[in-house]
């Protein structure tokens, strides 16, 4: 049964921001000649593997709230320079927006079990997908989301 992991995007401001990033990233690797694969690192590595790559997401938090999702491909356990041990979370860049929902900050990533998940705002939303993402923000602070 697939399990989800959710963190903080530190300095994002929107999903726009995020997937600029992702592009901005793509782009510099495409210049330098390099294959692109999206990665995130993190200091400790999830113990619950088999579960995150059965179908599991990373959630972001951007500003408060829980925004968008990715879908997680790998975890890589490695040991950096400093022989300090980390993970690559290897990621689909696509971003995908989810139902806005408040979190309060936290430090790592944590587990997100399925029936906890927002779920994603798509064509099946209607006028919420079609919705600014100020504009879904500012209503799910108000509780009107």
């Amino acid at each position: 049964m697939a399990l989800h992991l959710i963190k903080l995007c530190v300095g994002c401001e929107s999903i726009t921001d995020l997937e600029e990033w992702i592009e901005e990233n793509r782009a510099h690797h495409q210049r330098l000649g390099r294959d692109y694969e999206q990665t995130h690192t993190t200091r400790m590595v999830p113990k619950r593997v088999e579960e995150l790559l059965d179908g599991g997401s990373l959630y972001w938090v951007i500003k408060g709230q829980v925004a968008a999702r990715q879908k997680l491909l790998d975890v890589r356990p490695f040991t950096d320079a400093d022989g300090i041990g980390r993970c690559r979370l290897v990621l689909e860049p696509k971003v995908i927006p989810v139902e806005p929902r408040p979190y309060r900050p936290f430090q790592g990533w944590r587990y997100l079990v399925v029936k906890d998940a927002p779920r994603d705002i798509d064509g099946k939303a209607g006028d919420l997908a079609k919705m600014p993402e100020d504009m879904r923000r500012e209503l799910a602070e108000l509780g009107l989301l």
